[in-house]
């Protein structure tokens, strides 16, 4: 279990708050999925503050996610009171959390995510305002520093703890690194030993046993997993499995890959319509064909599709030629051995 706050998670398996990709639909999968915390994509503390409708329906939480934390960023200390007040008031999230890991410059630029990384001194200041504004717990996601000579990774999660923030992740990369390179679990490792409210360590969980490995390298009290669900979500449940039970599941087979891709589709055309879901569905599709043979031309002739209809029947036509190609090795195979 991970208690944050007075909210308590039923494992230690969290979702990463993952821009374009953590909507109701993927969220709700994940969750169906066995995921102990779900994340929201991060929202700007300003869109909010301007009532944007588009931003507004971000806000929205199915009960059936819950426990979720809901994510905004920005980089001025009365905007961010303001969006948080609105989350604790006006929306069924359970945590708000501050962003302050986002390394895209049009983020920084606007001294908000991974920006704060280099003021520990306003940390504090920062997420006080907030705790005293709202009611919910207040958590914040950040990386271990800006670059190699600005990491203030333990000083910033004291800074987060002493302004009553009531945990915090910790993705194991600087903003300079963006998503290359290596994660460094040592500095979480500090981070931990230097606070007492939860750490949640993220960055290169790919697999099941990374999940266990860095909870033991770390003492960490979360995982957080994020571009290893991505057309995955069985890496969540399957993580949560081997953390509780010490089984480690199979990997999908292509037909139940497919099941799920087309769930996840119908969940978005219900929340977007057709015609915006079927775009942005095509990242995700391939996501979810990765790794499976033959793969590269469906995504080619998917890529131009903007029919639910049509991308379903190439679809199952797939699935249904490679378990043909399949059945057809195993008589191969049993021809030789007779």
């Amino acid at each position: 279990m991970l208690k944050i706050g007075n909210v308590a998670a039923p494992n230690n398996v969290v979702l990463a708050p993952m821009a374009g990709v953590c909507n109701p639909a993927f969220r709700l999968i994940a969750k169906e999925f066995g995921t102990g915390l779900v994340c929201a994509e991060m929202v700007s503390d300003k869109a909010i503050m301007h009532g944007n409708k588009r931003t507004m329906e971000m806000l929205y939480v199915d009960e059936r996610e819950k426990p979720l934390s809901l994510q905004i960023f920005g980089g001025d200390i009365e905007t961010l009171v303001e969006a948080a007040k609105v989350v604790d008031t006006q929306t069924n999230a359970d945590i708000i959390d501050i962003n302050m890991g986002c390394p895209v410059p049009k983020v920084t630029k606007c001294d908000a995510g991974a920006r704060w990384l280099l003021a520990p001194d306003k940390i504090e200041q920062m997420v006080s305002s907030v705790v005293a504004a709202v009611s919910k717990p207040v958590t914040v996601k950040m990386r271990i520093g800006w670059d190699d000579e600005h990491i203030y990774a333990v000083q910033n999660a004291k800074a987060v703890e002493n302004g009553g923030g009531s945990a915090v992740s910790v993705h194991g990369r600087t903003r300079v690194q963006m998503y290359s390179g290596t994660a460094n679990w040592d500095m979480i490792k500090e981070v931990k030993n230097a606070v007492g409210i939860p750490v949640i360590g993220n960055g290169d969980v790919f697999t099941p046993e990374d999940a266990r490995r860095m909870l033991d390298v770390t003492g960490c009290d979360g995982v957080m997993i994020g571009r290893g669900a991505l057309g995955n979500p069985w890496m969540l449940y399957r993580t949560v499995r081997y953390l509780t039970e010490g089984v480690l599941s199979p990997e999908p087979l292509a037909e139940e890959k497919i099941r799920i891709a087309v769930l996840h589709m119908d969940r978005l055309i219900a929340l977007k319509g057709e015609l915006v879901a079927v775009k942005e569905m095509r990242k995700h599709l391939a996501w979810y064909l990765k790794g499976l043979t033959g793969a590269a031309r469906v995504k080619d002739v998917i890529m131009e599709m903007e029919s639910r209809d049509e991308i379903v029947h190439i679809l199952n036509e797939f699935v249904e030629k490679l378990a043909a190609g399949e059945a057809d090795e195993q008589t191969a195979e049993e021809a030789a051995v007779h």
